[in-house]
């Protein structure tokens, strides 16, 4: 499967910025989806991972409450909704496919990923 993510911006603190990341080869509804992240200088870290069918998600605590992660199966399509937005969101942020129906947050469990888009919020 081939992802591509796109969205990204330059958004003020308190700000919002949905990212999406549409999806192309194999059967998407096939696969996990999750969002990681990478700041300057820092690991990878994972945001949030949903289920095949969309019915379950998980968050990492940093995010949880602001962020919402969703899928469109029809469109093939994974969203990240970002909200009161903060100086230390801000990353490269990448979508990934697992084709382990189990709900991972460790990103060396996924197979597939996307290239990336920045996400810079000014304070």
């Amino acid at each position: 499967v081939q992802l591509q993510a796109s969205g990204g911006g330059l958004v003020q603190a308190g700000g919002s910025l949905r990212l999406s990341c549409a999806a192309s080869g194999r059967t998407f509804s096939s696969y996990v989806m999750g969002w990681f992240r990478q700041a300057p200088g820092k690991e990878r870290e994972f945001v949030a991972s949903i289920s095949r069918n969309g019915g379950s998600t998980y968050y990492a605590d940093s995010v949880k409450g602001r962020f919402t992660i969703s899928r469109d199966n029809a469109k093939n399509t994974v969203y990240l909704q970002m909200n009161s937005l903060k100086p230390e969101d801000t990353a490269v942020y990448y979508c990934a496919a697992d084709e382990n129906p189990r709900i991972r947050a460790n990103g060396g469990y996924y197979d597939y990923w996307g290239q990336g888009t920045q996400v810079t919020v000014s304070s």
